[in-house]
């Protein structure tokens, strides 16, 4: 199937869906469920508050979808929907301290040994567990940008933010975590940039 067939059947669904076609929100909800607890997950919420506040994003969507004008993508504008109903989650809870909270730097030593013998795989997700670590608003912007592939810009309207904002949680969350997987991996982690 060409690009030009894919794309025009990915219009084809979004038109479906933003008309109401209820196949189409379910295979929505199923595509892009992992997506939004992603983003619950890595703002601190369990596994019952994600559920919770995942049927919230859903239904917001839900109500919402037909005035989707396509002005962003379709998942860049979940993104936003899901971020928003788990920072208002967080703030309900009085827990909004944790997005940007004091960062414990905890000592790293003895864990060079393991490091050493580790694989490609084991040290992408040694780096995604050190990225939960950090501050909650930092550790977003980092999965966004490197694991969902979302500009500064997508991240900056998701979050309700300036770029400059944007990029300054990213540029002290690689350096916090820098510093953290230095002691992992037993090396100078310049490398990781």
């Amino acid at each position: 199937m060409s690009n030009t067939e894919d794309e025009q059947q990915k219009e084809d669904w979004q038109r479906l869906l933003v008309s109401g076609d209820h196949c189409a929100f379910a295979e929505f909800v199923d595509k892009y469920q992992k997506m939004v607890f992603l983003c619950c997950h890595t703002l601190g919420l369990n596994a019952n508050e994600s559920e919770d506040v995942a049927n919230e994003t859903f239904l917001a969507v839900y109500k919402k979808i037909g005035s989707f004008a396509g002005i962003s993508k379709l998942d860049t504008w979940l993104w936003r929907i899901a971020y928003h109903k788990a920072i208002d989650y967080l703030r309900s809870k009085g827990r909004s301290g944790e997005l940007l909270g004091d960062f414990d730097v905890q000592s790293e030593a003895g864990k060079n040994d393991i490091a050493d013998g580790l694989e490609c795989r084991e040290q992408s997700d040694l780096v995604w567990q050190t990225v939960e670590r950090l501050p909650k608003l930092w550790a977003l912007s980092i999965v966004l940008f490197y694991r969902e592939d979302k500009s500064v810009e997508e991240i900056a309207k998701i979050m309700k933010t300036n770029k400059n904002t944007v990029k300054t949680y990213l540029f002290r969350g690689r350096e916090r975590l820098k510093k953290l997987l230095e002691g992992s991996f037993g090396e100078n982690t310049d490398a990781y940039k």
